[in-house]
């Protein structure tokens, strides 16, 4: 298995028990793309994709990431197909979405991170079947 895939599966590792605040897997340059935001939200830079995660998990109780599969894509990227789950904090709502998400790896780090809630929309983006 590739590293790039081991980086992400390390990564999913934290997420899955709830653990959102390393950052070492993190290109000082990163790209953090939702795809699903107003126009494709798109927050450059480490200090402004870890406000943007903050924003988010402060809307959430007991927020988690799970990934159901890692696939290498190419020599740099890795689709992982996953869900997400929490509970909102304004309403106490649980909700869980399937989702997929890019990684892009370079030289170790993550440069770019696309998030998807509509797996289809990632597919297509990547030019591939679901």
């Amino acid at each position: 298995m590739s590293s790039n895939v081991e980086l992400v599966r390390s990564i999913y590792a934290d997420w899955e028990r709830g653990d959102f605040r390393s950052t070492a897997w993190v290109d000082p340059g990163i790209e953090l793309v939702i795809a699903e935001g107003l126009d494709g939200d798109v927050l450059r830079g480490r200090d402004s994709a870890a406000r943007g995660w903050r924003e988010w998990l402060s809307a959430w109780d007991g927020y988690r990431a799970h990934a159901h599969e890692y696939r290498a894509l190419d020599g740099e990227r890795v689709l992982v197909l996953g869900r997400m789950s929490g509970r909102g904090r304004i309403g106490g709502v649980s909700s869980e979405t399937e989702t997929a998400n890019i990684f892009h790896v370079c030289a170790g780090k993550v440069v770019r991170l696309a998030l998807y809630r509509d797996r289809s929309r990632a597919f297509a983006d990547l030019g591939l079947e679901e």
